[in-house]
């Protein structure tokens, strides 16, 4: 009986969590408060930079700025002229560049950017770079990290009340917080699945577009980061659809995008 009782009040609370993502119009369960998220995420992003001190005066790090710039007010844009402004309400755009050699970059809620060093010799121009930024920016929109988070979050405590689990379990929460934005070194175990992924690339097509910036150039982008790793792709890549899904997912969906492309918006 108190097993039923307690699935009986976890269908309602996915139930009440459901909402639909912004331009696919997927269903999806956010079961933790956003509010929540982006203070873990500020504090998270913190402690990440102070361990990597971000770039700062450099062409490559005035760029990372002006892109995400860009991106973020094309967002914006899009998020308040079709009903989903709440979803970005309290967002604080950061855009830092950091020095390692990993081909990586991620957003956390809030709108707390990183991009390495390293992806920029496979971006190679501007265009590729918004493609990008564009693509982690629509996980952050999209609320996917929350999503892999509840999903985790269910698992790992069961029928216990998510207040009580962000509370009192603050390490493991961490964990799975970090885990689930594909802070540190590599992605984690966390990282977001194929659906998400494909998701991104079309929202993060759409972002680009709105900033100015050609998303066509977002197959020879992705082309290039298929080869970066030979027979074994890097860990950005890890759970992304496969190069020719990829590819043939980005043409499918590129007629769509082109409708929102106006170069003059850079």
């Amino acid at each position: 009986m108190k097993r039923k009782f307690l699935t009986g009040i976890v269908a309602l609370v996915f139930i009440g969590a459901c909402s639909k993502v912004p331009i696919t119009k997927r269903k999806q369960v956010n079961l933790l408060p956003e509010s929540e998220l982006m203070s873990m995420s500020l504090t998270s992003y913190h402690d990440f930079l102070k361990q990597n001190p971000p770039v700062t005066g450099t062409a490559d790090a005035n760029l990372v700025k002006s892109v995400g710039g860009k991106i973020a007010n094309a967002v914006t844009r899009f998020m308040n002229q079709n009903g989903y402004g709440k979803r970005i309400q309290g967002y604080k755009w950061e855009f830092n560049l950091v020095n390692s050699k990993e081909v990586n970059a991620w957003c956390m809620p809030g709108g707390k950017v990183v991009v390495y060093q390293g992806l920029l010799p496979v971006t190679q121009d501007e265009t590729s770079l918004a493609i990008v930024m564009g693509h982690e920016i629509a996980h952050a929109v999209a609320r996917h990290g929350n999503e892999r988070m509840s999903q985790e979050m269910v698992a790992a405590f069961g029928g216990m009340a998510l207040d009580v689990a962000l509370a009192k379990n603050s390490t493991q929460t961490r964990n799975i917080f970090l885990t689930s934005y594909g802070v540190g070194s590599s992605l984690g175990i966390l990282a977001y699945s194929r659906t998400h992924e494909t998701e991104a690339d079309k929202m993060g097509l759409i972002f680009a577009a709105m900033a100015g910036y050609d998303p066509q150039k977002a197959i020879s982008f992705w082309e290039r980061m298929a080869a970066q790793g030979g027979s074994k792709p890097p860990e950005f890549l890890s759970t992304h659809p496969s190069d020719q899904t990829r590819i043939k997912n980005l043409k499918a969906f590129m007629p769509e995008a082109m409708k929102y492309y106006h170069p003059g918006n850079k």
